[in-house]
């Protein structure tokens, strides 16, 4: 109880600060998961009928997941330097593979016959592909978008180590003085306020997917 209280002492001594260092980590969070999907949606839409293109787009973008967080982030320092770019940089590396995926699943699952039905209404192939295709593979494809969300905030947490911003410099100031005061309070800060903003943008992303879905399709 009292580590509660004191946790909640330390964040209303410092409400301004935390604020701006979850804005900080929602606007990386925000800018990588964007481009993420304008190009896992470009360049699903281009493999998902090209066998060979479509395996070794996921292969890759899968490998990008093996590879750890940290030595990723770092491999891009000597590139771009230190900062919130070779994190960035990273985590758009990070966020590929569930939009991708979803994206190609999406396009799968739309009924043959539906597309079918388009061509013989003479519809062409990008109205096809903007009015009928990526609409029905929509909620598939916004699931995929939510999943990178939330690894995309996770993962930016240790953005810090390479000189970036956002919550995980509560967690790396708390761990270097660990044992002194305050030190678990900014711990738990920057990993309580994480997950608070995880939650937030899903909620924000599921309300974003129910807007731009169809009646038809909503759950």
């Amino acid at each position: 109880m009292d580590g509660i209280i004191s946790w909640f002492d330390y964040i209303s001594g410092r409400p301004d600060e935390i604020l701006a260092d979850t804005w900080d980590h929602a606007k990386i969070t925000l800018t990588v998961v964007i481009a993420a999907t304008i190009f896992s949606v470009l360049l699903g839409v281009y493999a998902q009928r090209r066998p060979t293109v479509r395996a070794l787009s996921l292969s890759i973008t899968g490998i990008f997941l093996t590879i750890p967080s940290l030595a990723l982030f770092a491999i891009f320092i000597p590139i771009v330097g230190i900062g919130n770019t070779p994190a960035m940089l990273a985590l758009f590396l990070y966020a590929l593979l569930p939009i991708l995926r979803n994206t190609v699943t999406g396009l799968d699952s739309v009924p043959p016959a539906v597309v079918e039905s388009a061509k013989g209404m003479g519809m062409s192939t990008m109205s096809q592909l903007f009015q009928i295709r990526i609409p029905l593979a929509w909620p598939i494809i916004m699931a995929g978008i939510r999943i990178s969300s939330l690894i995309t905030v996770g993962i930016a947490a240790i953005a810090v180590l390479v000189g970036g911003d956002g919550l995980g410099t509560y967690i790396q100031s708390g761990l270097t003085r660990l044992g002194l005061p305050n030190s678990l309070e900014s711990v738990w800060t920057g990993v309580v306020f994480t997950v608070v903003l995880g939650l937030v943008l899903d909620l924000v992303w599921a309300t974003f997917q129910r807007v731009t879905t169809t009646k038809g399709q909503r759950m």
